[in-house]
């Protein structure tokens, strides 16, 4: 028998990988997408799932890759004055090129993560296996997809893993600024009922998502306060009368705003990097438990659990 893809396998496939050129948006089809095909196509759910991994893990890739190119720069063009004297023309000399390359990396960075779902998409079009460069196969032996196997030979991914996998995208997807919160929140609308783990693990992760976004609002509006405040202060000359006892309170909640603004961005890096951690413990086995959120989450659950289940 053929086991070629069908027309709605290669659609799913296709809207899937096309859907991280959303930015972040479309992070919910590939997961709407697996929920619709598992259980009626291999070749579906996996290029649905890979799809998900892409825009969750490659974005993170990419913001990390991105980051560590602005900070290289900006350490070569901060050194470039010790190396080259006072004159600042020599300075613009050696800087201009430094300029143009980085310009040309982030913009190949920034290229080369569209153009690879784009790439995916033609191939699924096609009818081809696609498979992104070491997350592809990675996946597939995660998942144990074998397209090689007849028919007769036929077994579907195994469902803990899969669970696992779009739990774990959840977590990393905090990265996406307010977009992420779509992973975790579409994959407890859909598999919330059926899956106990899947249902747990969305919920505190968008629980913990929706945290700190909120500290990144927090933090944008204690700087506009800040930032405001300090311009009542000073006014428009640029002076400020320090002999007024209203301004000298002024510029003291001004520094308390800005202090607390920049404790929040000091913050938010951490908080990124343990939602990282616990992507990466819930795709090792684990069932990981974000610190007070997920013992909160846990009881919300229980108790929610038990009223449903407890008869009229």
């Amino acid at each position: 028998m053929n086991n070629a893809p069908t027309t709605e396998d290669r659609i799913w496939a296709v809207i899937s990988h096309l859907s991280s050129l959303a930015f972040g948006m479309g992070i919910l089809l590939p997961i709407i997408g697996w929920s619709d095909q598992r259980r009626k196509s291999n070749y579906a759910s996996f290029q649905c799932l890979q799809a998900l991994g892409y825009q969750s893990l490659g974005f993170t890739i990419w913001i990390l890759s991105t980051l560590v190119v602005i900070i290289l720069t900006s350490v070569i063009l901060l050194a470039v004055p010790g190396f080259t004297g006072e004159g600042s023309n020599n300075v613009d000399v050696i800087r201009a090129p430094w300029m143009i390359v980085f310009f040309i990396v982030v913009s190949g960075i920034f290229a080369l993560y569209f153009l690879l779902p784009v790439i995916a998409a033609i191939a699924c079009a096609l009818g081809r296996d696609f498979r992104y460069p070491i997350m592809g196969d990675r996946l597939a032996r995660y998942l144990e997809y074998n397209p090689a196997l007849r028919v007769e030979e036929h077994t579907w991914l195994i469902e803990d893993r899969e669970f696992r996998w779009v739990a774990g995208m959840g977590h990393f997807s905090i990265l996406i600024m307010l977009w992420g919160m779509l992973a975790p929140l579409t994959a407890c609308i859909l598999y919330g009922k059926r899956s106990t783990f899947l249902r747990f693990q969305s919920i505190q992760t968008l629980v913990f998502q929706a945290g700190v976004t909120v500290l990144y609002l927090g933090a944008g509006s204690m700087f506009l306060f800040g930032f405001l405040l300090l311009v009542v202060v000073i006014g428009f000359t640029g002076e400020p009368n320090l002999n007024s006892s209203m301004r000298m309170i002024g510029i003291v909640i001004l520094g308390g705003s800005l202090l607390i603004s920049f404790v929040i961005v000091l913050l938010i890096p951490l908080l990124h990097i343990l939602g990282q951690w616990a992507g990466y413990r819930v795709l090792m086995g684990d069932d990981y438990r974000y610190p007070w959120i997920g013992r909160i989450v846990d009881k919300w659950i229980s108790k929610n659990s038990a009223i449903e289940e407890k008869p009229a």
